[in-house]
């Protein structure tokens, strides 16, 4: 099984990703198959392989996990459709707010 997750991340640091997306398998540990870098001025970044440059693997928490802020005050998430996801990783940019988005639980 497959979940996909929309993390909203609220900081100032400039040159990070202001929305993550993930592809979460349910039946792995719940490791990322692909995830989407998405920056304030709604341009993305595909990510095939988000292990492949990492010393450990660890498991994509879930959004009760992050939001009730175990992993900082500053994340919040919410499950989105496969839709959703396959739009943006296919259009490679971000509308924001529009048609199949939510951005109102951010």
């Amino acid at each position: 099984m497959v979940e996909y997750l929309k993390l909203f991340w609220e900081h100032e640091l400039e040159g990070e990703p202001v929305i993550i997306l993930y592809e979460v398998n349910l039946d792995d540990e719940r490791l990322a198959i692909r995830s989407i870098d998405i920056f304030a001025d709604g341009s993305t970044q595909n990510i095939d392989d988000l292990y492949e440059e990492v010393i450990e693997i660890t498991s994509i928490p879930t959004v009760d996990e992050f939001n009730s802020h175990i992993w900082g005050e500053e994340f919040h998430a919410c499950l989105i459709d496969k839709a959703e996801f396959e739009k943006i990783w296919n259009n490679r940019f971000y509308a924001g707010c529009g048609e199949n988005y939510d951005d109102s639980s951010g």
